[in-house]
């Protein structure tokens, strides 16, 4: 009789991961690989980095899976792994993106632009790119806030947990990121039509 890993817990996927069977590990991206990578995709907004990160974020959480406290929800540990490749992205870009200007103008070329690919054929898209974009200004522990909460719909005690802070911090946080997004969405709405 074979085991269902369908039916397992992830504590019971933990555990049989620690005692090395392999398939659990698919068992485990097939049910969090989607909400990992949604999660880095809001957060980065490019869909090809975040793939990378969402593979990035498995092989860190595999391998640290002996350190995964069982007690707590798998999905909250492994987005918190998936946060933390998002802010080392973040700076790795910052880097990048302060050597990239320090080159000289004739290699300008061979420097990638960081914004948004233009598409003026569909207003939904460009309204998306808008809203990336306002996201993007905001400071990271606004936009994961605004992320977890309202793109992942994980509830305020799930959200204070991942970011190990109180879900009063959490309130907060929301209602800032909220209006901040509201904020920048009508300056570049006023830029637009001005």
């Amino acid at each position: 009789m074979t085991l269902d890993l369908a039916q397992c817990s992830d504590r019971e996927l933990a555990a049989l991961a620690s005692a090395g069977q392999q398939q659990v590990y698919r068992e485990l991206l097939r049910r969090y690989k989607a909400p990992v990578f949604r999660l880095i995709r809001a957060n980065i907004g490019d869909p090809d980095e975040a793939m990378d990160l969402t593979q990035e974020t498995f092989v860190a959480g595999f391998a640290a899976l002996g350190r995964y406290d069982a007690d707590r929800p798998f999905r909250i540990w492994i987005a918190r792994i998936a946060l933390n490749k998002c802010r080392d992205w973040a700076r790795r870009r910052a880097v990048r993106s302060f050597f990239a200007r320090a080159l000289p103008l004739e290699s300008a070329h061979d420097v990638a632009s960081d914004g948004p690919a233009p598409d003026a054929e569909a207003a939904d898209r460009a309204e998306l790119a808008r809203v990336r974009a306002a996201m993007s200004r905001l400071a990271p522990n606004l936009r994961e806030v605004l992320v977890l909460r309202g793109v992942e719909e994980l509830s305020q005690a799930e959200t204070a947990e991942l970011l190990q802070t109180s879900e009063k911090t959490i309130e907060m946080r929301l209602y800032r990121a909220r209006a901040k997004l509201k904020a920048l969405l009508g300056e570049t709405a006023v830029r637009e039509t001005g």
